[in-house]
């Protein structure tokens, strides 16, 4: 028995597993690729951890101690903004440009003022930790050759395990690129 409701973004036929989202609107900004198994597992355990903190503070409330329940309730926002922010990161297109959404910094670089998006070979930070491990990197090099960090790694909470999907992913922002860079 088919269940159309869950198959709202692709053809019931198709495997789910690692198909990019449709682009039918090429003037909102989109990921072209769905988040990865590591960022979708720390921000379920963020969101896990929210939860408790609020339980925590509902019982902190019930026992009479509404500041200290007050702290609870922040600190799990907070942590629930952390894990919301987690699932941003990561490159995003659109006809305007491409987006590098880091943690804390958000670095936008129109297509004309890249000469190229390509992928190289390079160091590579390990799950964003300081370790650094050899891997393929996509790169966006501006006109005037200003430094961007790189878009996507091998080795990120989206591909570290998952090369062909870092493969798709990398060819279709550098396709987006060449299309909307020449016109």
């Amino acid at each position: 028995m088919p269940l159309p409701f869950l198959t709202a973004d692709r053809a019931f036929d198709a495997s789910a597993e690692d198909i990019a989202l449709p682009f039918d609107d090429h003037d909102s900004w989109r990921r072209p690729y769905r988040p990865g198994p590591w960022r979708v597992a720390a921000a379920a355990t963020l969101l896990l951890l929210a939860s408790f903190v609020l339980i925590a503070g509902m019982i902190t409330a019930f026992a009479g101690a509404f500041s200290g329940a007050a702290v609870c309730v922040g600190l799990a926002l907070v942590v629930i903004f952390c894990a919301l922010r987690l699932l941003r990161v990561g490159a995003w297109v659109s006809r305007h440009g491409v987006r590098r959404v880091g943690f804390f910094v958000t670095t936008t670089v129109p297509w004309n003022r890249a000469t190229a998006v390509r992928t190289v070979q390079q160091p590579v930070r390990w799950l964003g930790f300081p370790r650094t491990v050899q891997g393929q990197a996509l790169i966006v090099v501006r006109k005037g050759g200003e430094a961007v960090p790189p878009l996507l790694t091998d080795s990120n909470a989206d591909f570290l395990g998952r090369g062909e999907a870092f493969d798709r992913a990398a060819d279709t922002i550098e396709a987006w690129g060449d299309e909307y860079r020449r016109g």
